[in-house]
């Protein structure tokens, strides 16, 4: 059990902004802000848990068993990240490609305090071996509003380098359209790694940048010791509220306009371009059929399809899924039915996983993954790790990853050009332009 106190604030922003300056002493955090978008199916705007102040005895989830027997026991909150590769435990695949982060496949934490935003409350809630810093830690909180101190994030411009030239991606991407044209497949997500070496960055202010660029309705900032994810992501990948599970892939990316007309013909354009709406409703049938796993019989229902949702880069496509479960199943059930994301993989899934795996140069590792929470109840909320900016600290090593869907009727040249558009919010932070 926990202890539960609650606050009003009026000024919402400015405590979040105070809230991460007051986090940074903490070596695991994780917080997940929906940027006050209008979420249906959010349990909080804004979410943030913390443990390990200097504390090495920290006990972690480090695997998809334990995980499992954890969340069945209906224990305690736990926070954490899955990475693409747990898909090796998941299936008869492997990952043999260079990873220059080093994220563990999987990692959840009991947090001693949660903090949870929702209208215009602040709430706290504590383990009871902390519970009497709750006072205090409020008022330290607040007490940095109007004390923080604009910076950048990065004074020195970051050099980005391309793990995959435009050349060989091309080439990549033909063979791609070979296996499609085979029938092997019919949709494959092909990604692609830009990275620098021997640097240092500020992973708190380079977050806060990128989310003021992006204001994404599922980011987040992670740190895990020396390792850190700054997150813009605006998809969701699973969610449980009660027996309700709910999924929402994206599939199609467009740019915004320079002015109102443009930006709505870039809408237009984009809802009924035909190679986009196959794109996502492949990848629909393909979340329809993951979560009918464990469904109860006939309530598998699509939502919304193909619907565009403007965010401050990009228009994206999103489609929403949604069935009911039996209230005993246990949750991490549904992330072996569905993980990893179709929108990340392609189709037929295992199919498609092992074809990229051999074009692709490095491993995805918590990029295509999830960072998200399950709450006591065994109710989670788990994002989709895209438009992210990774960060292993000791090694001086950063990276971000972007990917578009290959299809029969995908053009190499536009789909590369897709890929440079969602690389542009992540870049121009890292490069200061």
């Amino acid at each position: 059990m926990r202890k539960q106190v609650s606050f009003t604030v009026t000024n919402t922003d400015a405590v979040k902004e105070a809230l991460l300056e007051w986090s940074s002493d903490y070596n695991h955090i994780v917080w997940l802000d929906g940027n006050e978008h209008h979420d249906t199916y959010g349990n909080w705007d804004a979410i943030m848990a913390v443990s390990g102040q200097n504390d090495k005895s920290l006990d972690f989830i480090n695997t998809i068993d334990e995980l499992h027997d954890f969340v069945g026991k209906k224990q305690d909150w736990l926070f954490g990240f899955i990475t693409y590769d747990i898909k090796n435990k998941l299936e008869n695949l492997n990952s043999n490609n260079y990873d220059g982060l080093d994220f563990p496949e999987l990692q959840f934490f009991i947090p001693e305090k949660i903090i949870a935003f929702k209208g215009d409350e602040i709430h706290f809630i504590y383990i009871h071996r902390v519970e009497g810093e709750i006072n205090l830690d409020f008022d330290a909180i607040t007490s940095r509003i109007g004390r923080i101190s604009e910076r950048t994030a990065n004074p020195n411009a970051i050099g980005i380098r391309l793990r995959i030239h435009k050349d060989s991606y091309f080439e990549k991407t033909n063979r791609l359209l070979r296996h499609i044209h085979r029938g092997d497949i019919y949709e494959a997500n092909f990604c692609q790694e830009f990275f620098s070496e021997n640097i240092t960055i500020n992973p708190l202010d380079t977050y806060k940048n990128l989310n003021q660029i992006s204001v994404a309705p599922f980011a987040s900032f992670l740190k895990s010791d020396d390792k850190y994810l700054m997150c813009a992501s605006p998809e969701r990948y699973l969610a449980r509220k009660g027996n309700l599970i709910v999924s929402q892939p994206i599939k199609g990316t467009a740019p915004r306009g320079t002015n109102q007309k443009e930006d709505k013909d870039m809408v237009q354009q984009l809802q009924n371009d035909p190679k986009e709406r196959a794109e996502n409703i492949m990848i629909t049938d393909l979340v329809r059929n993951d979560l009918s796993k464990s469904a109860l019989k006939g309530t598998v229902e699509v939502k919304e399809l193909c619907k565009v949702y403007s965010f401050k880069q990009v228009h994206q496509m999103i489609s929403t899924v949604v069935s009911k479960v039996p209230k005993d199943l246990n949750s991490v059930q549904l992330l072996r039915d569905s993980f990893p994301m179709g929108s990340m993989t392609g189709a037929p899934k295992i199919s498609a996983m092992k074809i990229i795996e051999e074009l692709e140069e490095t491993k995805r590792g918590l990029y295509s993954g999830s960072v998200g929470y399950f709450d006591p109840d065994g109710n989670f909320d788990l994002n989709v790790v895209i438009r992210s900016i990774l960060y292993n600290a000791t090694k001086k090593y950063v990276s971000f990853s972007v990917g578009g869907a290959i299809t029969a009727k995908s053009d190499p040249d536009k789909e590369y050009q897709e890929c440079l558009l969602k690389a542009k919010a992540m870049r121009s932070v890292l490069e200061g332009s």
